[in-house]
């Protein structure tokens, strides 16, 4: 029966192959046209055609020990590699020259500085013997110790803080406790940091363009020989008595030069206190900032105006403070510290014969300042209450730093306190406790708005 409903409705078992069709000449009429045979394009099969896209041939690489890489490779594998090679070697080489560069200037100058600063200082530069250790005073003994050679530290001019900048120091001077002495070049060993900066300061008003700078700064004794070159009994000398006269009256007193004007003022805190006074004695390019005329009247020299016009515009200014560079933030920060500063421009083309008596002058202002800086009450009264305004604003904000902190330290302990009490309290006490607060919080918002009405 299977059978026969499968021959019926024509059902095929799968998998099975197809019958084929049967080959009956009655219905050759209805036969289609044969299926077109494809034609080669070219008759004679011995004719090859050469295609026109690039073909990739792989040539079989030798083989070769594993240090044999001349065998493997060529030079033209490695030109990526030649090119950083030589870019490497080209900045070292610069590297070398600027950090040479920048030695010989110092040499030169500090060479130049050397006989202006010995001829008024008893030790230049940087020496002496260290202190010994205890394995030192063990092994030799106490005086052997301090007498050994080997603590002994061989004479600087200078020192080298970095390839930019140079520093010197000086000391043994009546009226000087210490002169600091920095020189501050180009960043020649860096050619990208140097023309960077040149290109921000052209392209930024706010960015200033690098300089090439000499500065002198002079630490004044101001009466504190006794605190700083005690004697061995600890007891003050005749000589220290009189030498604690090198105290004068406090100021900011400066010759600056009209380029650096806006400068000083933007980044110097103790000039900013000063007023501007032209003087027709200066040259045109230097003017005057002082808290005081009568100031100007004592310093401001006629053998001072010689040298400044002498050194010509290399001149950035010469400073007499006893307040900070920077603004004070604390009432320590606001501890008068007298000195007196001199900066210098530096340029390959200076005659440094022309900076010898202005380096010279400035070397012996202190001895002026201490004989003859001390005006009349009337003169410094002005010049104190200028301190005591800058002094009562760092104690208003003083006190109010204290003030906050006060309140913020009383809200933590009530807070606290607060914390302690609903821990030690039962459910029920904590509910009650609650609902106080919410009624206290609730009566005080009606007091505060009865009052706005």
């Amino acid at each position: 029966m299977a059978g026969l409903l499968n021959s019926l409705f024509g059902a095929q078992k799968p998998g099975g192959a197809p019958i084929p069709a049967a080959d009956d000449g009655d219905f050759v009429d209805f036969a289609g046209p044969p299926d077109p045979l494809p034609t080669p394009l070219l008759s004679d099969p011995t004719i090859t055609v050469q295609s026109t896209f690039p073909t990739t041939t792989s040539f079989a690489v030798p083989y070769t020990k594993w240090y044999r890489v001349w065998e493997r490779t060529s030079p033209s594998d490695f030109v990526q590699e030649a090119w950083m090679i030589a870019f490497l070697l080209i900045m070292i080489i610069v590297h070398k020259w600027g950090t040479r560069r920048n030695r010989q200037l110092a040499k030169k100058w500090f060479g130049f500085l050397s006989p202006l600063l010995e001829r008024e200082f008893a030790l230049v530069g940087f020496g002496g013997i260290k202190p010994p250790t205890a394995d030192h005073v063990q092994s030799m003994g106490l005086p052997n110790a301090v007498s050994s050679e080997d603590l002994v530290i061989p004479e600087e001019l200078f020192k080298e803080r970095n390839p930019q900048l140079f520093i010197s120091y000086a000391t043994g001077r009546q009226n000087i406790a210490s002169a600091d002495v920095a020189l501050t070049l180009y960043k020649r060993f860096n050619p990208f940091i140097h023309f960077g900066e040149l290109l921000s300061s052209f392209l930024l008003e706010s960015m200033p363009a690098p300089v090439q700078r000499l500065q002198i700064s002079l630490h004044p004794f101001d009466g504190q020989e006794a605190q700083l070159v005690p004697t061995e009994d600890g007891k003050q000398s005749q000589d220290q008595r009189a030498k604690a006269a090198s105290s004068y009256d406090s100021f900011v007193w400066a010759i600056v030069n009209k380029d650096d004007m806006k400068r000083l003022r933007d980044e110097r805190y103790d000039v900013s206190l000063t007023t501007t006074k032209d003087n027709s004695k200066l040259p045109d390019w230097a003017t005057i900032m002082t808290e005081s005329a009568e100031v100007t009247d004592l310093l401001l020299s006629a053998e001072l105006i010689e040298v400044i016009e002498k050194a010509g515009e290399v001149f950035e200014y010469l400073i007499v403070t006893d307040q900070p560079i920077d603004k004070p933030l604390k009432l320590d920060d606001a501890i008068p510290k007298k000195r007196l500063q001199l900066s210098l421009r530096v340029t390959t083309s200076n005659e440094l014969d022309s900076l010898a008596p202005l380096i010279s002058y400035f070397l012996r202002l202190p001895d002026q300042l201490a004989s003859s800086a001390k005006f009349r009450p009337e003169v410094m009264r002005k010049v104190r209450q200028t301190r005591e305004d800058e002094i009562r604003k760092l104690q208003k904000a003083d006190q109010d730093e204290r003030a906050e902190e006060r309140s913020v330290k009383r809200g933590q302990d009530k807070k606290d306190k607060r914390e302690s009490l609903l821990k030690n309290m039962s459910a029920e006490e904590q509910r009650k406790y609650l609902e106080k607060e919410r009624e206290k919080d609730l009566r005080k918002s009606q007091k505060r708005i009865t009052k706005k009405a």
